[in-house]
């Protein structure tokens, strides 16, 4: 490696995520979502220390493939189903549990030559309306695709838009319930908020996602302060260079920053095509030498510059976090107005990744 920038994922942490969620849902079983490269993380670095799950949910065709392929052979859910009707016998000859949303699918399901039946996950809209039926339609599909003889046992699914908020599962709890009374099938419903916070919505099956990562499903780290929850990902860099500021001194493109007084600034390895947030903004939180300072100035496309006021010993080759343990992902992405998920998915592949 030559330039001082690296991420580093700690497989311990995912175990003990993988745990914290199954001791917020003792009675589920746990679906493990490692939908876009396991949240940045990279599946096939991952998948093994959340081998104790009870199966992994994803979206891509070739993720599924490379779980399989690799040795899982317990149960892989499509999250948005199949795409196309020509993608049944692959689902058939991987054994994959695809959702269903859509009539076409269930035309394609009932055309189908598969050599066993699928087991399905009926997606219902319970507000959020995105993929899935009507509520007023779930009895019927679901006694549809009861009549279908490649279809294996039904699961009902559902998603919530606000289950990081008290009341945000109440309506879309009331719609589910409304939608299957009388239909003797497993639900899925719980996402990663709803897992931690929802205990009524569990049912037989859990989706924690972000939480297995360490990082908030509300967005905010003291939602989960008291959780547990370790962050899976670091992201480190080191300082490369070193400027001193004399007062009304500009900092980075734009001047965004101007000194108020003499100041030593550090010049960091990392911008935004390694995947730091290009927006965040003088303030954002960053770890120097042991202590919290704040980058300052614009991000550019390869370096931060950081106050180094509160930490007068860094210098060239001090080391850097960007986030991890002690600045969390969530703090980074508040300050830049997104949200943890997206910062770990935007992790660049520039970057060499460390697994411990």
């Amino acid at each position: 490696m030559s330039r001082p920038i690296v991420a580093t994922i700690d497989t311990s942490a995912l175990r003990h995520n993988l745990a914290v969620a199954r001791q917020a849902a003792p009675r589920s079983h746990v679906w493990s979502v490692v939908k876009a490269n396991a949240y940045g993380h990279g599946i096939a670095r991952v998948w093994q220390s959340l081998s104790e799950t009870d199966g992994f949910a994803l979206l891509n065709l070739e993720e599924a493939i490379l779980l399989r392929e690799s040795g899982w052979n317990k149960p892989i859910l499509l999250l948005e189903g199949f795409f196309h009707a020509d993608e049944l016998p692959i689902l058939d000859r991987y054994r994959l549990t695809t959702s269903v949303h859509s009539n076409w699918q269930i035309q394609a399901l009932a055309k189908a030559k598969l050599s066993a039946p699928l087991d399905i996950y009926l997606k219902m809209n319970s507000g959020m309306n995105r993929l899935g039926f009507q509520p007023a339609l779930v009895q019927q599909v679901w006694h549809k695709l009861k009549t279908l003889p490649n279809v294996g046992e039904i699961t009902l699914m559902a998603h919530f838009a606000e289950a990081e908020s008290n009341e945000g599962v109440t309506a879309p709890m009331a719609r589910i319930n409304q939608a299957a009374e009388g239909l003797n099938c497993p639900r899925s419903l719980a996402n990663s908020a709803a897992t931690l916070w929802h205990s009524h919505t569990h049912y037989d099956w859990v989706r924690p996602g972000i939480i297995l990562y360490g990082a908030s499903p509300s967005g905010d780290w003291q939602d989960v302060a008291s959780s547990g929850l370790r962050p899976a990902m670091t992201l480190n860099g080191e300082i490369i260079g070193v400027q001193s500021l004399r007062r009304g001194d500009g900092v980075g493109y734009g001047a965004r920053y101007r000194a108020s007084d003499e100041q030593r600034i550090g010049i960091v390895a990392c911008g935004y095509a390694d995947g730091y947030p290009r927006h965040a903004p003088t303030g954002t939180p960053v770890w120097v030498d042991g202590v919290r300072t704040q980058i300052v100035g614009a991000v550019s496309m390869d370096m931060i510059t950081v106050d180094l006021t509160p930490c007068q010993q860094a210098g060239i080759g001090t080391q850097v976090e960007l986030w991890g343990n002690n600045i969390k992902i969530d703090e980074v992405a508040k300050a830049a107005g997104t949200v943890g998920y997206e910062l770990m998915c935007a992790l660049a592949p520039r970057v060499p990744v460390n697994v411990v």
